[in-house]
C-alpha cells in the first residue's frame, strides 16, 4: 500500500508543495489545466525528451541504485501522454504510458511517492507494470522540480520484491540526488540557450551586415566572426587571421592614417575608431567604420570591436556634396539673371506699375524654368516640360516638336524667350484679341547630319486688327536677341504678318531627343 515517508515533511517541501499547487486552475481547450500546459512547454525547454544516453545521467542512476540496493532507477521525464527514460539502471524498455505509470502520481501530486507494495495497494493492483514486466512491487519517486517549479517528472528507485517505506532522511537523500540530476539539466538548458542566443545574434550579424573581431594587440592575432565574407572578402580566414594581413588589404592612400590611429588606441588604452577603404577582393573598393574597445575586466591586451560596410552612405554623403555645390552655383547663376533683369527692367520701364508687371513677368519665366529642372534631375529640363508651363500661363499657345533634354542654361534662355514672346502677343499681337492664337513648332536635324540644326517657329494669326512693327526696339526684344545670340549660340528673324508675327529661330543642334 501507499506510505508516506515517517516524520513530517520538511519546511521546504512543504512551502514548495504550496507554491506548486494549482490543481483548480482552468481547463485548457484540450482539457489540461494552465498547470500542466506550462509543465509541458517547460519540459520541451529543456530538449532532453528521446536523446541519446548521457553518462552524467546514467552515473546518478547507477549510484543511487547502489546506494539503495534497488535493481532498478530510473530518470523519468512525464511527457503530455507518455513517461520517457532519460536514464534507465536495470531496465531496458525506453519508455511507457503515462497512464498506467507511477510517477504521473508525483508530478500530479507534487510531492514523493512511496508505494511499499504495489500488488496490495489498490491504486496499483491491477496495473499491467504490477501485474507484468517489470514485476514492481516497491516504488520510491521523488519530483525533478525545474527552474520556473514546475515538475519534469521523477527520480526513482524500482523493487521486484515488497520494502519498507524510505526513511525521512532516505527520501532527503534521494531528492539531493533529484537535484543533481536538475542541475545538469539545467547546465544544458543554459548552454543551449547560450549557443542559441549566439547562433541569433550572430545571424542578426549577418543579416545587418556586421562584423565582429577581438584583436590581441601582444601576438597581432584577429578572430572573427558575423558578416564577415560580405565585409571582407570569402577568404578571410586565412587573409585577415594577423594584423599583417589586415593591413594588406587596406586601400594603400588609407593605411598610415589606420597605422596612427591604432597605434594611438593600444599605446594609450583609449577607444578605436576610424574610416578607411579596404580592396575587397570581389567587390571591388568599399568604405569601413569600425568602432572598438579594450577588454579591461578580462584581458586589457585583447580589442574588441565591430566593422560595418558604409560604403553606400559614403557615396549618398559625397552626391548630397555635389548637389549642394550645383545647387550653389545654379543659385549664383540664378541671382546673376535676377539681378541683370532687374537693372536692364528699370532702364524700360515707363513708370513703377510698368516696372513691377515687366519683373513679375520675368520672374514668372524664371520660375517656370526652375519647375522644370525641379521636376527633373536639376541638371537637364524637357522641352514638353517648359511648353507646359507655358500653356497653362498662356492657353491659346499651341505646339509640337520632339521633346528634348535642355541644360540649365539653354532651359532658361528658351523660357524667358517664351515669356517674352508670349507677354508681347498678349499685350500687342494675336493674343490681344479674343480669337488670336500661337502655334509653336520646333525640329531637330538627326544626328549624324552635317551642321545640325534645330529650327523652331513662333507663329502668330487671327488678330482682329492688324499687326504691325513697333516704333522703337523693346527692352524684350534685346532680351530675346541676347538669349539667342549670346546663350544659345543661333539666330533669330522677325516679320509681321497681318494677322500676328512670325519669328523663325535658328540653333546648333546640341541637344539629345528626351
Amino acid at each position: 500500500m501507499a506510505e508516506r515517508p515517517p516524520g513530517e515533511m520538511n519546511d521546504a517541501a512543504r512551502a514548495t508543495s504550496a507554491t506548486r499547487g494549482g490543481r483548480d486552475l482552468p481547463l485548457t481547450r484540450d482539457g489540461r489545466t494552465e498547470r500542466e500546459r506550462r509543465r509541458v512547454e517547460t519540459l520541451r525547454e529543456y530538449h532532453l525528451l528521446d536523446t541519446g544516453a548521457e553518462a552524467a545521467f546514467d552515473r546518478v542512476t547507477k549510484l543511487v541504485a547502489d546506494l539503495f540496493d534497488a535493481p532498478i532507477a530510473l530518470i523519468s521525464l512525464v511527457d503530455d501522454c507518455r513517461q520517457w527514460f532519460k536514464s534507465a539502471h536495470g531496465l531496458d524498455v525506453p519508455e511507457t504510458p503515462r497512464d498506467i505509470s507511477f510517477c504521473k502520481h508525483v508530478v500530479e501530486d507534487e510531492q514523493p511517492l512511496i508505494v511499499g507494495d504495489a500488488a496490495s495497494d489498490p491504486r496499483f493492483q491491477d496495473n499491467p507494470l504490477v501485474t507484468g514486466e517489470p514485476y514492481i512491487r516497491f516504488y520510491g519517486g521523488v519530483p525533478l522540480f525545474a527552474y520556473n517549479g514546475a515538475i519534469l517528472g521523477t527520480l526513482c528507485i524500482i523493487d521486484r520484491k515488497p520494502r519498507p517505506a524510505l526513511s525521512f532522511r532516505e527520501v532527503e537523500r534521494l531528492q539531493d540526488f533529484a537535484a543533481l540530476v536538475m542541475a545538469e539539466a539545467d547546465l544544458r538548458r543554459i548552454v543551449g540557450e547560450r549557443d542559441e542566443a549566439r547562433r541569433m545574434l550572430e545571424q542578426a550579424l549577418d543579416f545587418s551586415g556586421i562584423a565582429t573581431w577581438r584583436y590581441d594587440a601582444r601576438t597581432g592575432a584577429i578572430h572573427w566572426s558575423g558578416a564577415v565574407a560580405e565585409l571582407w572578402g570569402a577568404d578571410y580566414a586565412t587573409a585577415l587571421a594577423h594584423i599583417d594581413g589586415f593591413f594588406d588589404r587596406l586601400h594603400p592612400d588609407d593605411r598610415e592614417a589606420v597605422r596612427g590611429v591604432l597605434g594611438e588606441s593600444v599605446a594609450h588604452g583609449g577607444h578605436y575608431a576610424t574610416e578607411y577603404r579596404i580592396q575587397h577582393p570581389e567587390r571591388g573598393v568599399r568604405w569601413i567604420a569600425v568602432h572598438a574597445d579594450w577588454d579591461v575586466r578580462t584581458d586589457d591586451a585583447i580589442l574588441t570591436g565591430v566593422s560595418m560596410d558604409i560604403t553606400e552612405q559614403k557615396s549618398r554623403q559625397e552626391n548630397a556634396n555635389l548637389l549642394m555645390r550645383e545647387l550653389h552655383h545654379r543659385m549664383r547663376n540664378l541671382f546673376a539673371t535676377v539681378g541683370a533683369i532687374i537693372s536692364l527692367t528699370r532702364h524700360a520701364a515707363r513708370d513703377v506699375d510698368d516696372y513691377v508687371e515687366r519683373i513679375s513677368s520675368r520672374l514668372d519665366a524664371l520660375n517656370r524654368a526652375q519647375n522644370v529642372l525641379l521636376g527633373a534631375n536639376f541638371m537637364t529640363g524637357s522641352m514638353h516640360a517648359l511648353l507646359r508651363e507655358v500653356e497653362a500661363s498662356f492657353p491659346r499657345i499651341h505646339w509640337s516638336g520632339p521633346d528634348l533634354l535642355l541644360p540649365e542654361n539653354a532651359l532658361v534662355a528658351m523660357a524667358l524667350l517664351f515669356n517674352e514672346l508670349a507677354t508681347n502677343a498678349a499685350k500687342h499681337g494675336a493674343l490681344s484679341g479674343e480669337r488670336g492664337q500661337v502655334e509653336v513648332r520646333w525640329t531637330q536635324d538627326d544626328e549624324g547630319a552635317d551642321d545640325r540644326r534645330f529650327r523652331l517657329t513662333w507663329a502668330e494669326s487671327g488678330a482682329d486688327r492688324e499687326i504691325t512693327p513697333p516704333e522703337r526696339t523693346s527692352f524684350g526684344t534685346l532680351l530675346m536677341e541676347r538669349s539667342v545670340r549670346n546663350n544659345l549660340g543661333g539666330t533669330i528673324a522677325r516679320r509681321w504678318e497681318p494677322g500676328g508675327l512670325i519669328v523663325d529661330i535658328t540653333l546648333p543642334a546640341r541637344w539629345r531627343e528626351a
